[in-house]
């Protein structure tokens, strides 16, 4: 059977109990990301790896992204531990830091204050010899119910998978730290949930007001279930309900989320969003991202009816998507893994190989009558804007293809607003990265009244044959006019159609060409405005 998600499938035994009334400390405060340690250190000398020094400073690859989170080095998957707390947006995921394929699962560390300018910092959890650090989630424990911290300094408290290496058993965990993230002791109690299961993963734990408690919620992927607990202090948990099996089921169920949503920005209508992600079995063939919209009574899920299966994002690399808790003002952002399991071991890409999403503003509005997920990202993007932007008015687009605004528009890290009207053409939008036979076309398809994203001749595509193609998402045009919002960056593409209720999300690994055109096909459309303004990058 072809590998999907190493590892992650296999056979899991109880975690091994810690030396007794000893907790594993793991002193970072000293330490660079350029500090790498050998394998063979013991555990606590262990927590000051982070990954090697890199030659220069990462930013001059080809790859590399300018805009999206990137490590420095090594392989990075799922986004994890993503809260906000003392100014600062952290930003965990699972790494290897000893290789560039997948492996030594441990927590790397970033920060950021704005969700756009990211600072590396060194490795916040892990391996050890007993167990790796699978996914999870972090709270701030301000009411110190767990008494790892006190009132005045609250502990940082990470909720994660412990996986153990014989692969028998995966078991739910915990560590903390009371300065700010830098340092982590894990919990000499370790496991705190263990139900003897060999697929029991990914907890996203909330501090649920109305019942006083702490809420779990978390993965039984083989049964395509999400399961509810509650803790009074996290460390002593209560089974609540199951979710599941509903929706997509075609792979393995992993990294929920749970939230709630104002429809429609009204304080009296909210419901709650399930997002669960499953790999294989997304949209667009490999790993995906789908969600329920429904009610939550602090002990079970139900979804709206007739929902069918909904997507996050259509495009082929939008995996492991979960939201930050405690934002300062309230609103809702979420990131996802920008890679995919059927090639994201192979992408073409070194020292570092995978990239975050751009982290999104959610929204739940009513799309077609129904409440729906909308994204747009986030609006301190534009702090990367550089200056001289190009304006395109009121242009007729006829069959063929032509260079936007005479060239002046070329670039390879670029944010594009446009609205067109479709006219009597059958296909239309834009050509990005193209020229010497290669583009990434974003274009409407008007029968099909679908946005649509064609990387099949994007540059280096012969990696993986699940890699070339095109990628399709619904979107009507709505009162005359198709609007898409685009993020092209040096290795990727994001498309956020209408008010942002159809997202595709793609890798492309183009070479030199940084040609932008318009297109039409089968007739004439009209492209109304045009905003495209260059990005600089979040890098020092």
């Amino acid at each position: 059977m072809r590998r999907q998600r190493p590892f992650r499938h296999a056979p899991l035994r109880a975690l091994l109990a810690l030396a007794a009334g000893l907790a594993l400390v793991l002193p970072l405060g000293g330490a660079s990301p350029g500090a790498a340690a050998a394998p063979s250190e013991a555990a606590g000398s262990a927590a000051a790896a982070g990954p090697a020094a890199a030659e220069e400073p990462p930013g001059a690859e080809p790859y590399r992204p300018q805009f999206h989170f990137s490590p420095a080095r090594n392989w990075m998957n799922d986004p994890n531990g993503l809260v906000h707390y003392d100014g600062e947006y952290h930003l965990f995921f699972q790494y290897n830091p000893e290789g560039n394929t997948w492996g030594n699962m441990s927590w790397g560390h970033a920060v950021s204050r704005d969700l756009v300018h990211w600072e590396e910092l060194p490795l916040a959890l892990p391996h050890d010899e007993r167990e790796m650090v699978f996914s999870g989630s972090v709270v701030v424990d301000r009411e110190n119910t767990s008494g790892f911290g006190s009132p005045e300094n609250p502990a940082m408290v990470a909720v994660y998978t412990s996986h153990a290496k014989d692969g028998s058993r995966q078991a739910q965990s915990l560590a903390y730290s009371t300065d700010r993230g830098r340092t982590w002791t894990k919990y000499a109690g370790n496991p705190v949930l263990d139900i003897g299961a060999r697929d029991f993963r990914d907890p996203k734990v909330q501090w649920h007001e109305p019942s006083r408690s702490w809420l779990m919620t978390v993965a039984l992927p083989l049964e395509h279930k999400v399961r509810f607990y509650r803790s009074p202090d996290l460390r002593q948990w209560t089974e609540l309900s199951d979710f599941g099996p509903a929706g997509a089921v075609d792979g393995v169920w992993e990294c929920p989320d749970l939230f709630p949503m104002q429809v429609d920005g009204d304080p009296e209508r909210t419901k709650w969003v399930l997002v669960v992600n499953l790999n294989p079995g997304g949209i667009a063939g490999g790993s995906g991202a789908q969600y329920f919209v429904g009610d939550f009574d602090g002990t079970r899920f139900t979804a709206d009816p007739d929902q069918g299966t909904r997507w996050l994002d259509h495009g082929k690399d939008y995996y492991a998507a979960v939201s930050w808790d405690g934002d300062p003002e309230g609103r809702r952002h979420m990131i996802g893994w920008m890679n995919n399991w059927q090639y994201g071991e192979q992408i073409p890409t070194d020292p570092w190989r995978s990239a975050m999403s751009v982290p999104r503003t959610m929204g739940l509005g009513t799309v077609d009558g129904r409440p729906t997920l909308t994204q747009q990202p986030v609006a301190a993007l534009d702090s990367l804007r550089l200056p001289d932007p190009v304006a395109v008015r009121e242009v007729d687009v006829p069959e063929g293809s032509q260079p936007l605004a005479e060239g002046r528009g070329d670039g390879r890290t670029l944010d594009i607003e446009a609205r067109f009207s479709p006219g009597d053409a059958e296909h239309f939008g834009l050509e990005l990265r193209a020229g010497d036979g290669q583009k990434t076309v974003v274009g409407y398809d008007a029968a099909a009244g679908e946005v649509y994203v064609d990387r099949t001749h994007s540059g280096d595509t012969g990696f993986s044959p699940d890699f070339p193609g095109t990628q399709r998402a619904p979107l009507a045009v709505r009162d005359g006019e198709v609007r898409l919002r685009i993020l092209l960056d040096a290795s990727s593409v994001e498309v956020f159609g209408g008010a942002g209720e159809s997202v595709l999300t793609d890798q492309i690994f183009p070479g030199a060409p940084e040609g932008v055109r318009l297109f039409a096909e089968g007739g004439t459309a009209r492209l109304k405005s045009l905003d495209l303004h260059r990005l600089g990058t979040y890098r020092p």
